[in-house]
């Protein structure tokens, strides 16, 4: 049972951070300018890719008899006040709004990489977690892409 228990926490985790994307990216959505289509498209699509894999962490963790967390992470509302500063000081919206992406995809990939240093995972969830990191690295990239050439725009 406690590897059970070791399990649900890593889980549990990786459903946290999933939900501090989902609240940023929703935030990040109804903070960018209307006509920056492209940005709000983008965030609407990263929170959908939490949002499923939220309810995937949420079947393991209720199969292996554990209760799926709920909620965010509390460095997850540190980063959203962070923000809140920033935007209030930033005359830059798209930029900024970015950079402020980017800093949290980084957290979820620390997120999943901690996650995958676990050594109770099974075969099964293993692949699971790389799957979705592979899926959250490519919305890094693409923040990542669209930050550098916002960078170079101005």
């Amino acid at each position: 049972m406690s590897q059970n228990a070791a399990i649900i926490e890593t889980l549990n985790d990786l459903i946290l951070i999933n939900n501090d994307r989902i609240v940023g990216y929703e935030k990040a959505y109804d903070e960018t300018d209307t006509t920056d289509t492209d940005l709000r498209s983008l965030y609407n699509s990263l929170a959908n890719h939490s949002r499923d894999n939220v309810t995937e962490l949420n079947g393991e963790v209720t199969s292996l008899g554990g209760e799926p967390a709920t909620g965010t992470m509390a460095s997850g509302k540190l980063y959203r006040v962070w923000m809140d500063v920033r935007a209030a000081f930033s005359s830059d919206g798209r930029k900024t709004s970015l950079d402020n992406s980017e800093f949290g995809e980084d957290a979820a990939q620390k997120a999943y990489d901690t996650a995958l240093e676990s050594n109770d995972l099974t075969p099964e969830l293993r692949a699971l977690v790389v799957r979705q990191k592979a899926t959250l690295k490519s919305g890094h990239d693409t923040i990542k892409r669209l930050r550098d050439a916002e960078k170079a725009y101005h």
